[in-house]
This record gives structure tokens, sequence and C-alpha cells, in this order.
């Protein structure tokens, strides 16, 4: 059918262009010649679009790609309409004629092209009944979701216009939908279109823009919608199915991620990895990325038994507890961490295994001494002696500008990394990041128990800040960032824009089935009201990744912290902060690093 409306197209393109020739004087017309060249043009074409695929199946009809094809065809009739025409013994048509059909048959195929799929496309459209949507984002990123939405009559959704912030988008009209504003106008689009649901379908936005959209699409009385991010989309493809409601880790934003997958197999695959603190929510999900660049042996170390079980259950989907990849070990037993790392001559280590609870580690900071400070630098020692080609220790915003034995403690263990580096030669680092949501024992998971529990929900202060990662960017981001960094450097990731914590608690007490109260119990000791990323003498340089920024911090002798006398619980947090300010291996320390008295 298409073949025979195609020549038919010629059949008329051909006449119509001989008669337009002789300003449709019909008698002046040779048609003994039209219909030579007119049938021509007919066979040519239906066999140039058999060769080209046009009536084969091999493209979608109306499509950008099928027209592309159908000019092709018309050019190369065109040229045997016109060869036959100067190969004739008599001039057959005007040569203006034989050219211009080719413009007036590609018109026509064309057009019954884009007629058909606009007829279709009509009765493709959702119900009138659906839910009306705003659709902010209308870029490239966003067609196949734009199509999808327009020709599934099943779809929940109608769309009614888009908004977009690009200047270049103003009064467009995509597949019929117009763009009638930017992020600022969704109260008035809402209001304009009758809208009921708007869908946030950009591909990166920031935590500020993210949080101000939602709260004037609240505002407006607009259900508010997202997409995944790009990393969890099959084949990096929108579609309706996508759609999901808005929910907390929603507000940190989102960024597109560019890792460079090839330096990360040259250091993960083929070697054998070792990760402490297998259990936690940062190494389990390590785990389970480093599994997939197929490591010679990935041994997953941690002192929780059930913790162990569980990260073999999601890695292997069995947990027999029965595989050489399971290490049962603490941090704090040096004689079997020496005796694990020398035994299996790990290639790379990934130190995640910590004691993170600040307020805890306040009213406890021997723990903090033992697990952070100490059980950090036996593994230090133990991999120098196991010639651990790269070492990566997970550290965390608290370590900038330390005011809390937790802070403090870590801080410790990046300056310690630092001299093992500088001591061993190798690619010894440490990364540093906020909170990762959604992580055990976070702000989220405790906001939202204290929802089901009816409330109250409490927070510390009104304008407590802190930034936020989810755990499965944190851990893509920390990969990198041990492909990339030097022996001695911290390397920061970019977090994004702090997050407001009461945001955060509004949003979840307004999700709860009943009125649920906010209460704000104040800044606990050691707490900070805004977190910082880098301290203020650390120099910050980005030379690889956009989102990882390179910083020099002093290395500190394990000697120092030896030597200090940490006999006095009481003066741990002290010492602590001293040893934290010192000046290590570049000279002598600051004052005293000893305290008196007795357990």
């Amino acid at each position: 059918m298409q073949a025979a409306a195609d020549a038919a197209a010629w059949v008329f393109a051909v006449p119509f262009s001989t008669l337009m020739r002789y300003e449709f004087a019909a008698s002046e017309v040779r048609w003994s010649g039209v219909l030579t060249i007119a049938s021509v043009a007919a066979v040519t074409q239906v066999l140039a679009g058999h060769v080209l695929g046009l009536y084969t199946g091999r493209r979608r009809y109306g499509s950008f790609e099928e027209v592309a094809a159908l000019t092709v065809a018309a050019a190369v009739t065109s040229v045997a309409a016109l060869t036959t025409d100067v190969a004739a013994p008599t001039h057959l048509v005007p040569y203006t004629a034989a050219g211009g059909g080719g413009i007036v048959a590609l018109t026509v195929m064309a057009g019954a092209r884009v007629v058909w799929r606009s007829r279709v496309d009509r009765r493709r459209r959702p119900r009138q009944t659906s839910s009306r949507l705003l659709m902010l984002g209308a870029g490239e990123e966003t067609a196949t979701l734009l199509a999808s939405l327009l020709r599934s009559p099943e779809s929940p959704y109608l769309l009614v216009a888009l908004l977009d912030d690009d200047p270049a988008m103003r009064k467009l009209r995509i597949r019929g939908v117009p763009v009638v504003g930017t992020s600022a106008d969704i109260a008035s689009a809402a209001a304009r279109y009758q809208a009921d649901t708007i869908l946030i379908a950009l591909a990166s936005v920031h935590a500020e823009l993210m949080g101000r959209v939602v709260k004037e699409a609240e505002a407006a009385g607009l259900a508010v919608k997202v997409l995944p991010p790009v990393s969890e989309l099959l084949d990096d493809k929108l579609a309706v199915e996508g759609i999901r409601p808005f929910a907390i880790p929603d507000l940190l934003g989102r960024r597109e991620v560019d890792t460079d997958l090839d330096a990360i197999a040259g250091y993960l695959t083929g070697r054998r990895v070792l990760v402490t603190g297998a259990g936690g929510s940062i190494g389990s999900e390590l785990c389970r990325q480093i599994h997939r660049f197929a490591p010679e042996e990935l041994i997953m170390l941690d002192r929780d038994e059930s913790a162990l079980h569980a990260v073999q259950l999601s890695i292997e989907g069995r947990a027999l507890l029965d595989s050489d990849n399971l290490v049962l070990a603490d941090l704090r037993d040096k004689r079997r961490i020496h005796n694990v790392l020398c035994g299996r001559r790990p290639h790379v280590v990934f130190h995640a295994a910590a004691l993170k609870h600040l307020v805890l580690l306040e009213r406890e900071p021997e723990e903090a001494l033992k697990t952070n400070v100490f059980g950090t630098l036996t593994l230090l020692e133990a991999s120098a002696a196991a010639r651990v080609q790269r070492f990566v220790n997970i550290s965390t915003d608290k370590a900038a500008d330390p005011s809390s034995v937790l802070g403090s403690s870590k801080r410790l263990a990046e300056r310690l990394t630092a001299h093992v580096a500088m001591e061993a030669g190798c690619a010894y680092l440490s990364v540093r990041f906020g909170n990762v949501l959604g992580s055990r024992g976070s702000v989220l998971a405790t906001f939202q128990a204290q929802v089901r529990a009816g409330g109250p929900v409490t927070v510390t202060h009104p304008d407590v800040t802190r930034y936020f990662m989810t755990v499965e960017e944190a851990v893509q981001l920390t990969i990198q960032a041990g492909a990339i960094g030097s022996g001695g450097e911290v390397l920061v990731l970019d977090m994004g824009t702090p997050v407001r914590i009461a945001d955060m608690a509004e949003r979840l007490a307004a999700g709860g089935e009943r009125l649920i109260e906010i209460e704000y119990t104040g800044l606990r000791p050691g707490e900070k009201l805004h977190e910082v990323l880098v301290s203020g003498d650390e120099l910050v340089t980005t030379r690889v990744h956009p989102l990882i920024h390179h910083i020099r911090v002093r290395p500190l002798r394990p000697s120092d912290v030896y030597k200090a006398d940490w006999s006095c619980p009481k003066l741990i947090s002290e010492l602590l902060a001293e040893l934290c300010s010192c000046e290590g291996a570049y000279g002598s320390s600051r004052g005293a690093v000893r305290a008196e008295g007795g357990w």
C-alpha cells in the first residue's frame, strides 16, 4: 500500500509540474511523454524504496528516519526521470518539469506520512479523564518520555503543558504540547491548564532548585512526581512506568555522576580487594559495586557475623557463611588483622569500618580512640607490611575543623593514612564526605521511625543543615576516587547544597496519618550548626573529576599517637583535639600530648 501510494504520488507530480511549466495550458503538453516519464518515475521510486527499506518495515512509518530515506529515494527517482528525458530521441517533458516533479512528489509522499502519523498519534493520546500533567524539563533527554506520555491511551497522565528554564525553549511546541514558562511559573501554569500533577523530569537538578520547585508545586495543590536517576533506568530509557511519587531522598537533587569505568576496572578487575566494615551501609554497598568489576577475590571483613550473612546473601544470593571471602575479625585485634592482611595479600583495601555516632562517642571517647584511631593505625601498618598497593580510608566531613570526638578521631585517621602513604610510597589516601541518606542510624531512618510511632519528630535546631548523599552515589564516587587519588591526599566528594534538616522533618511529618509535632531539642556537645567539607587552612584543587576535590593533610607519625598518655578517659577528647592540630611529621608537637591520672 505504501509503495502504491508513493508511485501514485509520482503519477500526480509529473503531470502537475509539467502543467505548471506551461502555466496550465493543457493543449501544449505532450501527454505521451508525460506518461512515459511518470511511469519511469513510479517504477524507480518503488525499486529505490525497496532497496532503502521504505516498504519492508525497516523504519517506523512517518518517522524522521523514514522521511530521510524517502528524500534519498525521491532524489534517485528525479535523476532517473531526467536521465530518461535526456536519453530519449525526442524531448518528452521540460527539464524543469522532470526535476520539479521530484519536489512535488516528495512533498506529497512526506505530507501523506505526516497526516497519517498525526491521526495515529491523536488516537493514542491519553483519555481526558487522566491526571492533567505539567512537566518540568523539555530537553532532548526526555524525548522518549514525551513520546510515551503522548502515545499511550492507557496512560494515567494527560500532558497539558511543559516548563523549562532554557530561554531557547520558550514559545516552542513539542509534539503539540506548548512550553509555557519556567520553573518560576508553576502556579500560573497549573491554574491556566487546570493541572493537578507536576513531573520533575530534569536529568540534573541541584537541591536548592528541587526544594523550591517542590514547595511551589505543593502550594499550588499539585502532586509531585519524579523520575529515577539515569543509573537506575534500563538502557537509559525514560518511560511512563518509571514515574514515581516524590520522596525525601529527592530533596538532595540529582547530579549526573560521570564514572570512568575503564579507570575503575584497571585497579579492581582481577585484583584481590579487601573491604573492612563490609556489613555496614557503606561497606555492603562497596562490596556490591566492587563485585561488578570482577575482582580476583573480594574479601569482606567485619566483626558482626549477622552483617556478613546479609552482605553475602545480597551479592551471591545465598548465605551459607562457608566462603573464604568472609572474614570475621575485629580491627582492635592487632595480631588477627596482621595475620589476615599478610595471609591474604590484598592489592586494594577499602577501610569503611568505624564508630560513627557523634553524641555517643562524646560520652565514650575511648571507644572512638580504640576503633577509629588505633584500629585504623593497625590496618594501615598491616597493609604496609602486606605490600597493599592502594588503600582508601573512608572519612567524614566532621574531620574538617573537628569539634567532636568523632571528628577528631577521623581527622587523626586521615593524617595517619597520609604518613603511611609517605613511608610506603603507595597510594594510601582518604575520602571525605557527609551524611549518607538511608544508612543505618541516619537521620532519615530516625525521623521515619518517629513518624510511625506518632511523633514527635525531634530536630536539634531549626536552622541546622547537613550535607547528604545517597549511599549509591557516595560509593560510586569513592571507588572513582580510589582510581584517581595520589598517596597522602584527602579526596573530598562534592556533596552539592546542604539540606535543612527541619525541611526533611516537616515533609515526613506532613505525610503522617495524624498531626505530628516537631520538637527542637537544641544542639548537643560537639555538634555544629553547619558542617564544612574543607578546613579553613586546606588548599583545594580539582584535577580529574569535577565532583572530586583534592587536598593535602599534614602527616602524623604513629609514634606521636603511641607516646600520648591515654590513661585518663576524661582527657581523651582533649588529647584527640590536641593531636589533630599538632605538627606531626612536619615538626615537633605544639604543646604536650600527655595527661595526668590513671584509669
